[in-house]
């Protein structure tokens, strides 16, 4: 075996997934508790492997093949996620998560669909210049849109913050209080930007899938609202629900495009083919 390419037998070594034995469409939770929650929605589902923070689990939805495998919390163990999975035969990412809100009006429980992130995390710098954009693919956006008008869910569009830390990474006071100047003008200086919302991963994600020439989206229930200073555990099953559907109108949207011998989705081509439907 090789160094350059850790495996474990023939598994990749940290997912423990062979190539071939994963579906097209990955959701990507951070919880390992959330692949068993979202796979419920699944009409088939069964577990392949739990190898520390990544639980991958395959089934179908429709007539789509599907995913689910947790990264952990965090950048780092997302990126060795999008490696493998990658190398495995992934090619469309979701990650179904949580975060914390930071502009008025976003409430516990609604969801925050991500159309770019900021990258406060150090993952990306591996592999990017500083200035390079994180940025959802534009129809997994769509698709997540038209997931949740379709369910009747209350969702926001914007901008997302990744971070490397929870507590002063996202202008929270450290242990016994500690803070410094850039967690302390952190959080306004984000809401004067017109950031939506923190969480830990979005825009690895999105970098990564971006430089491999992948597709990748986020949606998050909110937890917290900083603005608010509220909390609660609401929302996971909604946007569970929104990924899994999204899925399935990703996979038409796909098999619409290779009948019509297209690359990209776009309003003329979704609007001829819902006339012959």
């Amino acid at each position: 075996m090789s160094a350059r390419e850790p495996r474990s037998g023939e598994e990749f070594y940290h997912v423990r997934v062979r190539p071939g034995e994963v579906a097209e469409y990955v959701l990507i939770p951070g919880d390992p508790e959330r692949v068993p929650k979202i796979a419920k929605f699944w009409d088939e589902a069964r577990e392949v492997s739990f190898h520390r923070e990544f639980k991958l689990w395959n089934g179908r939805v429709g007539r789509a093949s599907i995913s689910a495998c947790s990264t952990g919390i965090g950048a780092p163990s997302t990126a060795i996620a999008i490696e493998e999975l990658a190398r495995a035969g992934a090619n469309t990412f979701i990650r179904v998560g949580s975060s914390g809100a930071i502009q008025p009006g976003i409430k516990i429980g609604e969801l925050i669909i991500s159309k770019a992130a900021v990258r406060l995390e150090g993952t990306s710098r591996q592999y990017v210049v500083e200035g390079y954009p994180a940025y959802a693919d534009l129809e997994v956006t769509l698709a997540l849109v038209e997931a949740a008008e379709t369910l009747g869910l209350r969702y926001h569009l914007g901008i997302t913050a990744s971070t490397d830390s929870f507590y002063t990474g996202q202008g929270r006071p450290g242990f016994k209080n500690y803070s410094w100047s850039y967690s302390e003008t952190l959080l306004k200086d984000m809401q004067a930007m017109g950031v939506a919302n923190f969480e830990m991963e979005a825009s690895a994600i999105f970098t990564l899938a971006s430089i491999y020439g992948l597709r990748a989206g986020a949606v998050c229930t909110v937890f917290a609202n900083r603005v608010e200073d509220t909390f609660g555990v609401a929302g996971e099953e909604d946007a569970a629900r929104v990924a899994v559907e999204a899925v399935k109108i990703l996979h038409e949207w796909d098999e619409l495009k290779k009948s019509a011998g297209k690359r990209y989705i776009y309003p003329s081509l979704l609007k001829r083919w819902m006339q012959t439907k």
